[in-house]
């Protein structure tokens, strides 16, 4: 969803017509209609005043849905040789300081054991590759934590 898209549906959700929302924001209808329609986007000053008519966080209402086709199309796109000079655990620190900080705290040793035999197992059981393994693992790990939340 884009932002003209999430604009129209936090309007129409809160119960407004374009006209009142142009009365409360200062501006005419037509502005309104530009922002619904992507054509422009409202300034961070009628971002913030718009929030408060339609009890959303600013998160909320500006939050960008990337195009799934275009996460597709990065990962396919990336070669193996530049996904190895990316230091992972650094880009995503930026957003989850944790992972900056737990090697500090936590005994790596024990958990890397359990997960190298988890990992085995699953070679062995299914006969994936090293690689095929991880992103097996990696994956049900991820939909364990995602059921449980």
């Amino acid at each position: 969803m884009n932002l003209g898209n999430r604009l129209f549906q936090a309007r129409k959700k809160a119960g407004l017509s374009q006209e009142m929302v142009a009365e409360k924001q200062g501006v005419n209808r037509q502005t309104i209609s530009k922002w619904e329609t992507d054509e422009t986007v409202p300034d961070i000053y009628q971002a913030k005043k718009l929030t408060k008519l339609y009890k959303l966080s600013l998160d909320e209402l500006i939050e960008f849905d990337v195009d799934l086709k275009e996460i597709e199309d990065i990962i396919k796109n990336t070669k193996e040789d530049v996904e190895d000079k990316i230091n992972w655990t650094s880009a995503w620190s930026k957003k989850y300081p944790v992972l900056a900080s737990y090697p500090q705290k936590v005994n790596i040793t024990k958990y890397a054991k359990e997960i190298r035999k988890m990992l085995d197992s699953l070679s062995g059981d299914y006969g994936y590759n090293k690689l095929d393994s991880m992103l097996v693992l990696k994956d049900i790990l991820y939909h364990e934590w995602k059921d449980k939340k």
